[in-house]
C-alpha cells in the first residue's frame, strides 16, 4: 500500500510543485504592480512651441504645481514647428502610458487639421485624449494707433465703403490668427488683403509704426500696447466682453458678428487609449491647481481666466470649435499644404 501512494505522490508533485510557483508568481507580480502607482517616474509634456511664448509660460505654471502634488518630476519638452504640429505628432506616437502629455492651444487641435489635411498624419480627436481645460484669454481685434475707427460698426462700415483698402495681419498662412481674421472678414463681408507674418511679435511691432492696418492677436501679445495707446483695441473675438478689457467690446455685440465666440484657450491632452484611472487622476490634480489662490494669481498676471470644468465639457467644446472653423475655412478657401 505504501507503495502505491508513493507512486500516487510521485506523479502528483510535479503539477502541484508547478501551480505553487504559478501562484507565487502572481502574487509576487502584484507586489510589484502594488509598489508602482502612477507615476512612478518623471513625466515629460511636451510643448509644441518655442520656450519663453504664451504656451510655454502657461504650461509652466501648471507643471511645476503638478510636479508637487504628485512628487515626481515633470519635464517640459518645447519642439517648435508647423503651428504645433510636429510636438503633436510625437505625442500621438508615444506609449499611451500617462508618461508622456501635451499642453497645448487651440492651433495643433482644431486648426492644422482643417487647413492642411495632406500633411496633417493625426486626427486630434481621435488620436489624443482630452485630459483637462485650464485656462481662457482673449483674441483681440486690434488695428493700428491712427485707424480711422474706433468701433466694430464703425468700422465695418469704414471697409465696406473702401473695399480693397485694408489689410490684416497674421503670424502665417492656415493660422489660428489666419483663421480669425478671415472670420472678420467672412462676416463682416469685407474686402480685405491678408499678410501673413513669421510671428506675433513682428505685426505688434509694424502695427504700432502704421506698416499694418488691422489683425485678431492674442491679448497676451498686445495687452502693453493697447493700455498704453500704442495700438487700438476694436473688439474681442469671445461672445462675452473680457475681464481685462472691460470697456471694449465683444465682436458678437455686432450684429454681422453675432455668435463668434472664440477664446484662446490652452488644456493638456494625452495619448489615445491611456489608462482611464491616469486620465482621471490627472484630470484631478489641474482641477485642484486650478481652484489655488496663488495659481489664480499667476493666471491673471499674464492675462488668463482660470477654467474648471468636466472632461465632457472640454471635449464638446473642442469638437464645436473644430465644427466652427472647418465652416469659416471652407468658406475662404484657406489652405496651408
Amino acid at each position: 500500500m505504501r507503495h502505491w501512494t508513493d507512486k500516487v505522490l510521485a506523479t502528483l508533485l510535479p503539477p502541484i510543485t508547478a501551480l505553487l510557483a504559478l501562484l507565487a508568481l502572481a502574487l509576487l507580480s502584484g507586489n510589484v504592480f502594488a509598489q508602482t502607482p502612477y507615476p512612478s517616474r518623471p513625466i515629460s509634456v511636451m510643448v509644441p512651441f518655442a520656450a519663453g511664448g504664451s504656451v510655454d509660460v502657461t504650461a509652466r505654471v501648471f507643471m511645476s504645481r503638478l510636479a508637487e502634488r504628485v512628487k515626481q518630476p515633470v519635464l517640459i519638452e518645447n519642439v517648435a514647428g508647423v503651428a504645433g504640429t510636429i510636438g503633436t505628432q510625437r505625442v500621438v506616437g508615444a506609449q499611451a502610458d500617462g508618461y508622456t502629455l501635451l499642453f497645448v492651444p487651440a492651433a495643433p487641435i482644431t486648426v492644422r487639421k482643417q487647413v492642411a489635411p495632406a500633411t496633417t498624419k493625426y486626427e486630434p480627436l481621435k488620436d489624443l485624449e482630452p485630459v483637462a481645460w485650464v485656462g481662457n484669454s482673449a483674441y483681440v481685434l486690434v488695428a493700428r494707433p491712427d485707424f480711422p475707427a474706433s468701433g466694430v460698426a464703425e468700422f465695418v462700415k469704414l471697409a465696406r465703403a473702401q473695399p480693397g483698402k485694408f489689410n490684416f495681419a497674421s503670424d502665417g498662412v492656415g493660422g489660428f490668427l489666419h483663421v480669425l481674421g478671415e472670420i472678420v472678414k467672412h462676416r463682416g463681408k469685407l474686402d480685405m488683403a491678408h499678410v501673413p507674418y513669421k510671428s506675433g511679435p513682428q505685426i505688434v511691432i509694424d502695427m504700432q509704426a502704421g506698416g499694418i492696418d488691422l489683425a485678431v492677436m492674442p491679448y497676451s501679445l498686445v495687452q502693453t500696447q493697447v493700455r498704453a495707446g500704442k495700438i487700438k483695441a476694436l473688439a474681442v473675438t469671445s461672445r462675452e466682453r473680457f475681464q481685462f478689457l472691460p470697456d471694449v467690446p465683444a465682436l458678437a455685440e455686432t450684429a454681422e458678428f453675432k455668435g463668434v465666440d472664440f477664446h484662446s484657450w490652452f488644456g493638456l491632452f494625452a495619448p489615445a487609449k491611456t489608462d482611464p484611472a491616469i486620465i482621471e487622476r490627472l484630470a484631478k490634480e489641474l482641477a485642484s491647481i486650478v481652484d489655488e489662490p496663488e495659481i489664480r494669481e499667476r493666471m491673471n498676471g499674464v492675462g488668463l481666466l482660470p477654467v474648471k470644468t468636466t472632461r465632457a465639457q472640454f471635449g464638446a467644446m473642442l469638437a464645436r470649435e473644430a465644427q466652427d472653423i472647418g465652416a469659416i475655412v471652407a468658406a475662404a478657401g484657406i489652405k496651408a499644404d
